[in-house]
């Protein structure tokens, strides 16, 4: 299975220090939407692996996190892409989960629920934690210049980043770089 796993927040739609606590405050970055379509298209299955520590702070309830994900899949579907899963940490920074990236625990969840591998699958975020959390497992780790990536553009990277970090303006400048990467399957004669 192709598969690629990405950051929500941030590295799909616009991040907010007050976080994203209704459907109105969701607003998918420029082309985020369209490069998840340009993998979908290319083979590749989408899931997003997110700390939602909004939920155990209390800001919204699970009902206001399932409507702005339906948001982010209308969204998706209306430009011919798709999001096959979401997996969410829904703890406070406080409780001490296993599931809270850096920690690993939602990637293992991702690879026990799909029966597969994680080793070298691309992992997409805009923070160190989310890259960090991949790499526990195996993933390969790609930072997009977005969210609060936004501030490293022109720089190198922080030393706590993973070794081998591949650095990307955004989810498109992924997805491209993905899509000529990995060529499509050869379709039968």
């Amino acid at each position: 299975m192709k598969l690629a796993i990405l950051d929500r927040d941030g590295t799909i739609n616009a991040d907010s220090d007050e976080f994203i606590k209704s459907p109105d405050e969701w607003q998918p970055l420029p082309g985020a939407l369209e490069a998840i379509a340009r993998l979908n298209h290319a083979g590749w299955h989408v899931v997003v692996a997110s700390n939602q520590s909004g939920l155990g702070r209390g800001l919204f309830d699970v009902a206001t996190l399932n409507a702005v994900h339906a948001k982010m899949h209308k969204a998706l579907a209306a430009v011919g892409g798709r999001i096959d899963a979401v997996f969410y940490c829904p703890h406070s920074p406080d409780e001490g989960c296993r599931c809270r990236k850096p920690l690993p625990g939602l990637f293992e969840q991702i690879g026990e629920r799909l029966g597969v591998d994680l080793k070298q699958v691309p992992v997409v975020g805009d923070t160190v934690r989310d890259l960090q959390a991949g790499v526990a497992v195996g993933c390969a780790p790609h930072l997009v210049l977005t969210g609060k990536a936004a501030a490293l553009r022109g720089q190198p990277l922080p030393a706590e980043f993973p070794a081998g970090t591949q650095v990307h303006e955004d989810l498109c400048a992924f997805a491209d770089w993905l899509v000529k990467r990995v060529p499509p399957p050869a379709k039968p004669a």
